[in-house]
């Protein structure tokens, strides 16, 4: 559990210069999930169990801060083995052949108390296209074994169609079986690095 989360907010903090270091997303305290529409009445939703990141924080000035995110596609999980193995499977990620999905910033803007736009370019297999996230600042303190900590919880809409995620099913009664919008929904909790890790 964090220490006094509540009372840090990137407004409490002065300019963000307490918040200025380099982090690593925690695995096991974030979330990288997705929903999707199934069959044109229900969403499905699912996450990857295996990921990793670096969150560069700059207080002073927070447009020049950078996120880079690895997450393995064979980890994907929503609750149904079959179709874990479906998604994983030449038809959609082909994590086999491609088992990465990495995104990186190329820029931050801020657009409201503790909320921000996250600019940066999604490679899912061979493409690579730009993706916006919207960001808000979740808070800041030391967890119970010391470390600082920083959260943000973020979401974001894509085509999947635009990065070759093409398939699909005609349904008797009209429409497809999976939408090709998809949200992308995000939590994360990252570690402070000593600085070591800054150099």
């Amino acid at each position: 559990m964090l220490k006094n989360r509540s009372q840090n907010t990137l407004s409490d903090v002065g300019p963000y210069e307490a918040l200025t270091g380099v982090y690593t997303i925690d695995p096991i305290h974030s979330m990288i999930g997705f929903s999707v529409r199934h069959a044109m009445i229900s969403n499905v939703r699912g996450k990857f169990d295996s990921f990793e990141g670096l969150l560069k924080l700059d207080g002073a000035q927070p447009t020049r801060s950078e996120a880079h995110v690895s997450v393995q596609t064979q980890s994907l999980d929503t609750g149904i083995r079959d179709r874990d193995a479906h998604l994983t499977g030449p038809e959609f990620f082909d994590s086999a052949t491609f088992p990465l999905m990495t995104f990186r910033s190329t820029g931050i803007v801020p657009v409201g108390d503790d909320a921000f736009r996250l600019d940066g370019n999604l490679k899912i297999k061979d493409v690579e296209l730009p993706l916006d996230i919207d960001l808000s600042f979740g808070g800041a303190g030391q967890d119970a074994y010391g470390q600082h900590r920083v959260g943000f919880e973020g979401t974001a809409t894509l085509k999947r169609s635009d990065w070759g995620l093409t398939w699909n099913a005609a349904l008797e009664t009209g429409g497809v079986l999976i939408s090709d919008k998809v949200t992308l929904i995000l939590d994360i909790s990252a570690v402070q690095q000593g600085p070591e890790a800054a150099a």
